[in-house]
Order: C-alpha cells, then structure tokens, then sequence
C-alpha cells in the first residue's frame, strides 16, 4: 500500500484552516469564498486519494472503486488549479480585466475541459489509465494532466508577475509560493510514486497564503465585522489602478459627533453596530453584491461592480430610508442625518486621492437635505485636483515668488472716508489659475509653509507702508493675518518686530487679525507672542467673531482693539432675533471700548443698518473687493479726489 501519511497530514492542516477561517471570521467577500473553497476541495481531493490508495491495496475485487477513487482524485485535483488561478485573479481584483480578455477565458477553461473530458470517457477509452487485476497504470494520455497543471501553474505565474504592483510583496511571494510548492510535490512523486505528497503539497502552500495573503484580522474592523478603512484604501488605489470601473455608496453621518458626544464613545459604538446591522441586511436582501466597509468616525462604503448599478441606486435610497427613521437604543430615540453621495468610479471622481479627500468631509461642506446625492452634483473635478496637488503648488509658488498680496479697503463710519485694509493672500497658478485661500491657507499650515508664506506677506506690507506711495494715501493702518499655526510659533513676535524695525514701520500702523478660533486657543506660546507684540505697541482685531463657540473670558483677555463681525451676522440681519443679538452685541463691545468693523457689506441699505447700530467701520464688496496694490493705489487716490469735490 502507498504512504498515506502525507495525506493524513495534509487533512490537518486542511481542517485546522478551516476552523480558523470560520473563527476568525473569513467567510465574507469573493476572495475569502473561493479561499475556502480551496480548502474543502483539497480535503475532497485528499479523500478521494486516500480512498484511492486503499482500495489498490485491496485487489482485483475493487476494480470498480479503483476507477472511481481515481476518476475523482484526478477531477478534483486537477480543478484545484483551475480554482488556485481564480483566486490569484481575486486577490488581485482583476475580474474586469478578465471579462474583457477572451482569450485568456479560453485558456483558463480549455485545460481542464480537455482533461475532464478524457477522463469521463476513461472507463471506455483507458486513455487517461487502466485498472487489470486489480493493479492500476498509466494510460498513453495521462501526461496530459501535467500540461494542463503546467498550463494553470504559467497563468498564476503570469498574472501575479504583471500585475504584481497591485499587491504587497509579501503577497506575491505567498501567491507564488502555492506554484513553486506545488511544483515541488509533482516532481517528488514523480521520483517517489509510493508517497502521496501531492495533497500535502496544496496543504501547505493553502497555509502559506492562510499566513500572507489571508488575514482578515488585518482587513476587519472588530466593532462592525465590514473591511476597515485601510483595507477600503487599499482596494480603492488597486481598482484606479487596475482600471476598473465601479461604483460606491458613500455615507456619512453627518451628526456622528453630536451623537458621539450625547451617548459616549462605547454607546455610539453600539449605534454603529445597529447601522451596521441594517446595511449587511439590506445588502443580503438585495444579493450581497457589494462589499461592506466601515472607515471611521459614522463613515461607511458600500463598493459594487460596474454592471451593478441598478442595485447601487436602489441600495443608496433604500439605505437613505431605513436610516432616517429613528433608531430606538437604550431608551433614546436617535434621530441620524445620512448623508449619502453614489458615484461612479473612474468617470465621476477620477483618481484615488479624489475619492479619498472628498469622502472625508463631504458631510461638512454641503448642507444636509435628506436625499441621496449623485457625485457630480457636489463634486468638482479642479477644486480636488488642486487639493492633490497643493503642496506642490505652494512650494513652487514660494520658490517662485508667485504669492500676491492684495488688498480690501476699510471705511469708516466716522470719518466718511477710508482710513486703513486689510492685507489678504492670493495665488494664481499657471497650471491651475486662482488657487481658493479656503484650500491654499489649511494646506500650508498642514505643510508648515504657512510661517515662510506669513513672512513673505508681512514683509510684502512692511515695504508698502514703508513707501512714499503709502504716506501718499492717508491710511493709518494695514491689518495682516496670523493663522493659528503662526501664532503657535515660538518665535513669530521676534521676526515681525524684526521685519517692521528692517523697514522702520511704526507699530501703529499694523493692526495683526487673529481668528476667534485662534483666540479661543490658550497655550502659553501664543499668549506670550501676543502679550510680547502688545507691548511693542501691535494692536490686534478679533478676526470672525460669531462664527464659533469661543471662551468669552479668554477672548476679553487677550489685546485686542477692534472686532470684525462676520459676514454672517449680515446674512441674517433681517432676522429680528438677530437684529436684537446684533444691538446687545455692538453694545457690548463699545462697553468694553472695542471698535467694530462689519465685513460682507454689499449694499447701501446694509450701510445705513449698520451705521445706526454705531459700529465703526465698513469693509466689503459694496466699496471693493480685495485689489492688487497697483489697483488699491488708484482706488484710494481716486476716493480722495471724491471727497475734496465734495468738500469743495
């Protein structure tokens, strides 16, 4: 009898990666399936060849058993490869690829066709082998079997090698170690016919891959069960990549910090499991033809083929439905806003950065409407593109000198004339023209740019004031901003009082803004650069106020002389609630002797509202927008020439 131990052996391994997989959860998604697939082939293959091994043992009497342990062996095994072959195509997600090739199809069927013909026309034929009394042999077309593993074992080799960037290196040894191990075996039993090494052969390449290619742990968020961000990511980049098309139900919730903040981190968890629940059902109703991930922070994706977008659409307002309606946990009815997008990959959102930078936020910039959103109606093709690839803009445009300050002239209520402006950055890019100071200003203080670009504009200004044309203008003061990142700088008070005493500029003709989100900061660094400041005679305006929740008592603390309203407050001053919030607000800040400049006026009967109210000053497109200097020059000089004939 031949050595079966092997194959003993090789139904371990096989059932203990079995288990595994069910124990850790690998029984989601078409790669994971066919995986296990694999597996349950293999131990049917290795029955077959145990059962095979037995009955040559047992002699003539058995001829009809001898042929059917055989016949199934050989099916199977030689399936095995055509099986090994789809799931090298499913790692790599490359069923696109494989739709459109045909002859390739040809190949991966022709083989075993070939073989699982010759071997059901065995019995009558002999071809493949023959059982005489009771001893079995090879038949003059048995070495076609090798071909047709030789043939599956040149595509597993071919496929993983050209599309070997679509996967981790560790990967692609893994997928190429079943080839070469079950190579190996082939050729021990040639050698040694007697050992049944062939099944452990698979085993133990199915291990190797169970090792390398198969961690679910790495791919599995332990809260929801769906793939996790990183393994989102990571099929994202290979679909563009590959150049797959597909589409993706993207959701986010829009209130998850509100609802994270009401019930607590582990409560919300138990939210997102209820969410969770209602996806895999509504995907399962509707043939669990996408793949389920969660990102993070109530950010969900639901990816499916090109062909499936029937299905997408109906799953995006289905899921719109069912999570508008209140979920019931823990006593709390939790009302959540879904805010749903469906796109189309690559056709809508066209690279992989995009898709990442827009599903990242899209809840906060768009406001909530309770319908599902199509990609195009709020995506755009140049703002993502820009953001791809601002850093490289910023540093070609500080290696360049391409930044411009421009500025907006400030009137005053008081004195019927423009007494100061306020300094603001602009970037034309030749490649992408305007670059939007909302993506350029956050982008740079991410970098670190934002300190080399601040000095740039405060030196910029210093050398306009410190001009004749300046002194030509009759202006008291420039207002400069500070980002929060520049405040936070150790040393931001000694290089602007270093920059103003280069070109002598008195400290009362720069007014520094800081936002209110920069005030409500209260680390040490910042206190001490604007006390520092402060006491060489900067004065400083409180950029934005009304626009978030500051500290009232850090606020008053710190040196301010002028408050700039934000241009909400003017959105809104039809509202008489907001007529008498702004009346107790004004009132409150002359109290406190603080001088009020209105920003985002725009008509002559916001003039007059806001003049009534006694605040100070005017700034906003109803005089001007933000000029060049050439332009501001002329716009100033202009404005005298109005005022002397109206003098006269």
């Amino acid at each position: 009898m031949r050595n079966v131990s092997f194959d003993i052996s090789a139904i371990v391994v096989l059932v203990l990666l079995l288990m595994s997989a069910l124990i850790r959860k690998a029984t989601i998604g078409k790669t994971n399936k066919i995986f296990l697939s694999a597996i349950v082939l293999c131990i049917i293959t290795t029955c077959f060849d145990i059962m095979a091994a037995i009955f040559d043992a047992a002699g003539a009497n058995y001829r009809q058993m001898m042929m059917f342990s055989h016949t199934g062996y050989l099916l199977i095994h030689n399936f095995e490869s055509v099986v090994h072959v789809i799931f090298v195509i499913s790692v790599m997600d490359l069923w696109h690829k494989l739709k459109k090739n045909i002859p390739l199809q040809v190949f991966i069927v022709l083989p075993y066709l070939t073989v699982f013909a010759l071997l059901l026309t065995n019995p009558l034929t002999g071809l493949m082998f023959n059982v005489d009394n009771g001893i079995y042999t090879h038949g003059p077309l048995f070495f076609t079997l090798y071909i047709c593993a030789g043939s599956y074992l040149l595509i597993d080799i071919y496929v993983i090698i050209k599309n070997r960037i679509l996967i981790t290196k560790m990967k692609a040894a893994g997928l190429l170690s079943m080839a070469g191990i079950c190579l190996l075996t082939v050729i021990i039993h040639l050698i040694l016919p007697q050992q049944l090494v062939e099944c452990f052969g698979v085993s133990l390449s199915l291990f190797i891959v169970s090792l390398a290619v198969q961690r679910p742990e790495e791919r599995l968020d332990s809260d929801t069960g769906f793939y996790r961000h990183s393994a989102y990511a990571n099929d994202a980049k290979n679909s563009f990549m590959s150049g797959k098309h597909w589409h993706v139900v993207m959701l986010n919730i829009a209130n998850y910090s509100s609802v994270n903040s009401m019930l607590g981190y582990e409560q919300t968890i138990e939210v997102l499991k209820i969410v969770s629940e209602k996806i895999r059902l509504l995907n399962k109703n509707l043939g669990n033809k996408g793949e389920l991930y969660y990102l993070d922070r109530g950010r969900f994706r639901i990816v499916f083929s090109e062909k499936e977008r029937t299905i997408a659409e109906t799953c995006a307002t289905l899921l719109n439905n069912e999570l508008k309606s209140k979920i019931r946990y823990n006593g709390f009815d939790i009302t959540l806003s879904p805010m749903i997008v469906l796109a189309r990959c690559p056709e809508e959102i066209e690279s992989f950065k995009s898709l990442m930078a827009f599903g990242l936020d899209f809840h906060e910039k768009n406001p909530y409407t309770g319908k599902v959103i199509c990609a195009p109606e709020i995506y755009h093709h140049d703002d993502f593109e820009i953001k791809n690839n601002i850093n490289k803009i910023i540093e070609n445009a500080l290696e360049n000198k391409s930044f411009q300050v421009y500025y907006q002239p400030i009137y005053s209520i008081s004195e019927g004339k423009f007494v100061s402006a306020e300094a603001l950055l602009r970037l034309f890019d030749k490649e992408h023209g305007f670059i939007s100071p909302e993506i350029l200003v956050p982008a740079a203080e991410k970098s670190g740019a934002i300190h080399k670009i601040g000095e740039y504009v405060f030196e910029e200004v210093c050398k306009f004031v410190s001009s004749e044309e300046f002194e030509q203008l009759g202006l008291d003061y420039i207002e400069v901003n500070l980002s929060v990142a520049q405040c936070m700088h150790g040393d931001l008070a000694d290089k602007i009082l270093m920059i103003m005493q280069q070109y002598k500029v008195p400290a009362n003709r720069i007014n520094l803004e800081i936002t209110e989100t920069a005030a409500s900061y209260s680390q040490r660094v910042m206190t001490d650069n604007l006390n520092k400041l402060a006491r060489a005679g900067v004065e400083f305006s409180l950029d934005d106020f009304g626009t978030g929740y500051s500290n009232m008592k850090r606020v008053v603390s710190l040196p301010l002389k002028i408050v700039k309203l934000d241009k909400s407050f003017v959105d809104e001053q039809a509202n008489p609630k907001m007529w008498i919030f702004l009346q107790n607000t004004v009132k409150m800040l002359k109290d406190m002797n603080m001088e009020i400049v209105v920003e985002g006026i725009e008509t002559k009967e916001m003039v007059d509202a806001f003049s009534e109210l006694k605040c100070d000053f005017i700034q906003g497109y109803y005089f001007s927008k933000a000029i060049s200097k050439d332009d501001f020059i002329k716009f100033i000089l202009k404005s005298h020439k109005k005022e002397n004939s109206v003098n006269a």
